[in-house]
């Protein structure tokens, strides 16, 4: 389905309007379309024309057959709903079609598309009712013959007439915008899909419709904040992708639908000319959809280490808390992380003295506290002041963090082994105190001759 629209976006009825003093004998500048064969009886010259007009540089379209083609001398206002030529209100079936082809095809660059749907308008508005008749010589009261001009049109525009008018009646409006935000958590940074649908009464999706959009707290992949997506040849949404960059990414969405009733536009200056009508008599959808996103999910993982033979200490038990090292830390769920206790959860590092904390909320403070001391480390454990590691866990990163331990200060043994595991026997050091008489009296001896050596070693010196 052709989507174009007009090459100026202003509708007829936010044009400047002219004042021009004009005459009913003013002949209109024909646009896109077909001659039929011949010209209806007690039709004007001209009336064998089907398609569009140009209007002030635009590409506009006619109600009111017969009477002449609107000259971009005069000046038109926009008016009342569109009537039948004889000024009754049109079957809401016929003015939801009208609506639709106004939307669809209003642009069209096809010949036979622009004269199918000026076959259909006049069709449609000046059929045959009271004083509306085909024996009348009034341009004003003359109905359209529509079986007159289906045997003078090429058979292509019949082939097109029935094609667009399927085409409304299966798209008519009114139509349904609605935009969608992922059920699944957005992240910052991150990818996500969200979707645009347009559905008709039918609930069945618009074909190849395009829907404009602004995103807010969000971008897509090559940095924009606006542009438009095309719902499927199927009807299927449109899928956009963006990228939140905020903590409340949302979309607002615009769409054009076919009015159920269409808008005319009449001369200001005289009655005896035909009346305009155009995309003005569209609808503009609008849709919404935002959700809250949070930064990736980070990590901690910490390694127990002997502070002096900087090897891995398995089988600790730590505590994971938030700055205060008191309160629990946070998940990416925004939930607290405890055990089934209520309480901080307390993890013991592997085999290879290390213990990972996954799916973390970013930015976070995060204290990894030790709950008891390993064996062989009790010493310089202090129950009120344990040792603990803190840092900050960024948007999808691992923090690395290093507790350190102090073993236990070495026992020098009062007993030395003289083989292994207790299976020899061991020596002990002994010292003896007591000494015997005689050797009382021999070390008495040898104290006396000590000192009478000195006494003659001095006395030689003298």
């Amino acid at each position: 389905m052709g989507w174009k629209r007009l090459a100026a976006a202003a509708m007829v009825s936010g044009l400047v309007l002219l004042t021009v003093p004009a005459t009913a004998s003013a002949v209109g500048v024909k646009g896109i379309g077909h001659n039929a064969t011949e010209v209806q009886p007690n039709a004007t010259p001209g009336s064998e024309w089907h398609g569009s007009y140009i209007w002030q540089d635009k590409q506009v379209w006619c109600v009111q057959y017969a009477l002449p083609a609107p000259d971009s001398n005069v000046g038109y206002k926009e008016g009342d709903l569109l009537r039948t030529k004889a000024g009754k209100e049109l079957a809401p079936d016929i003015a939801a079609n009208i609506s639709y082809l106004l939307l669809r095809y209003s642009t069209t660059k096809s010949p036979d598309e622009a004269a199918a749907l000026a076959h259909l308008l006049h069709s449609w508005t000046s059929a045959p009712d009271g004083e509306v008749k085909y024996d009348t010589t009034d341009a004003k009261y003359l109905a359209y013959n529509a079986e007159f001009y289906a045997a003078r049109l090429p058979k292509s525009v019949l082939d097109t007439v029935t094609r667009i008018k399927a085409d409304a009646e299966a798209n008519r409006g009114p139509w349904e915008l609605t935009a969608t935000a992922p059920k699944e958590p957005v992240i910052v940074d991150t990818e996500s899909t969200w979707t645009l649908s347009l559905v008709k009464a039918d609930k069945k999706g618009v074909t190849n419709a395009p829907i404009n959009f602004t995103l807010t707290d969000a971008k897509l992949a090559d940095g924009a904040t606006s542009g438009t997506a095309t719902t499927g040849a199927d009807g299927s949404p449109a899928a956009v992708k963006l990228i939140a960059t905020g903590p409340k990414p949302s979309i607002a969405a615009v769409a054009d639908s076919p009015a159920l009733k269409p808008v005319v536009h009449f001369p200001i200056q005289t009655e005896n000319m035909q009346r305009m009508v155009t995309t003005g008599g569209e609808l503009k959808l609008n849709a919404a959809a935002n959700t809250t996103a949070k930064t990736a999910p980070g990590a901690v993982k910490i390694t127990k280490i002997d502070s002096e033979t900087k090897k891995s200490i398995a089988g600790v038990a730590l505590r994971v808390t938030a700055k205060d090292q008191t309160s629990a830390a946070k998940k990416q769920d925004d939930s607290d992380l405890v055990g089934t206790d209520g309480k901080p959860l307390v993890l013991q590092t592997g085999a290879d003295g290390t213990v990972e904390v996954p799916d973390l909320r970013t930015p976070q403070e995060i204290c990894l506290v030790e709950v008891t001391a390993p064996k062989g480390y009790e010493e310089f454990f202090d129950p009120k002041a344990p040792p603990s590691a803190c840092g900050t866990v960024a948007a999808g990163q691992t923090l690395a963090l290093e507790l350190v331990n102090k073993p236990n200060k070495p026992v020098v043994p009062s007993t030395i082994p003289a083989g292994a595991d207790g299976q020899t026997p061991v020596a002990t050091a002994s010292f003896a105190t007591e000494l015997r008489p005689g050797l009382m009296l021999g070390a008495g001896g040898l104290v006396l001759l000590g000192a009478a050596l000195a006494g003659f070693l001095v006395w030689r010196r003298q």
